[in-house]
């Protein structure tokens, strides 16, 4: 998920279909949640996967990291940590997500270049275009905050929509449900990340990862 913050001409003909982010739970027991992850990522092409771990010691958590990273990375996506930067070059997995400004600015240069650094909980364009400056390879917009809540869907769309069109960085744009996600492709981002919806759906992972790549290249009806 290479980047830089450089602008680009709105209408890029270079932009190409954008493609999913799964986010998993917070994985406990990576030997229970592993077949169900297995199933989602072979079920259409996943760009990559950011891995939410439940608290543990470095040990524990390092341990998990192996069991799931080989799962991710062999059908081809890549492994990106939910924060815990210290751990991915230990554990094997390509990056971390780091929530925040202040967060992804000490990480990043413990990242990069070996490693994919990613950046979210961004409120402003400014705290998104500081990010970009200070080289995130993709910026998140419309994740749910610590409580639950997210900007209006009018709002989130907007921002990609102002991503997109002005900046080089690649975009996370998260859906909360399915019916969100041709819009946000719509409007021009390079990934869509869903979430818990996926794995709760009654139909299985594998059938809701397929139906969500299904959606990417479903457009949105005019107005």
């Amino acid at each position: 998920m290479p980047g830089s913050s450089t602008q680009r001409q709105p209408n890029d003909a270079t932009s190409q279909a954008p493609r999913l982010y799964l986010t998993t739970p917070a994985v406990g027991g990576p030997a229970e949640f592993a077949p169900a992850l297995a199933e989602a990522v072979k079920a259409a092409e996943v760009a990559a996967v950011l891995l939410r771990l439940a608290d543990a010691d470095e040990r524990t958590l390092i341990n998990r990291i192996k069991v799931l990273a080989p799962v991710v990375q062999n059908a081809g996506a890549a492994l990106v940590l939910d924060g815990r930067p210290e751990l991915a070059a230990r554990a094997g997995a390509d990056g971390a997500h780091l929530n925040g400004i202040a967060a992804f600015t000490d990480a990043v240069d413990g990242l990069k270049p070996a490693r994919i650094a990613g950046c979210g909980g961004l409120p402003t364009r400014h705290d998104a275009m500081l990010a970009g400056e200070r080289g995130a390879d993709y910026a998140m917009f419309g994740e749910p905050d610590a409580s639950g809540r997210r900007p209006s869907f009018e709002a989130i769309v907007e921002r990609v929509a102002w991503w997109a069109n002005l900046f080089e960085v690649p975009c996370v744009a998260y859906a909360a449900n399915q019916d969100e996600i041709a819009a946000l492709a719509e409007a021009g981002a390079d990934f869509v990340a869903v979430g818990d919806w996926i794995w709760s759906d009654p139909r299985g992972p594998a059938a809701a990862v397929a139906a969500a790549a299904a959606a990417l290249k479903t457009p949105e009806p005019a107005a």
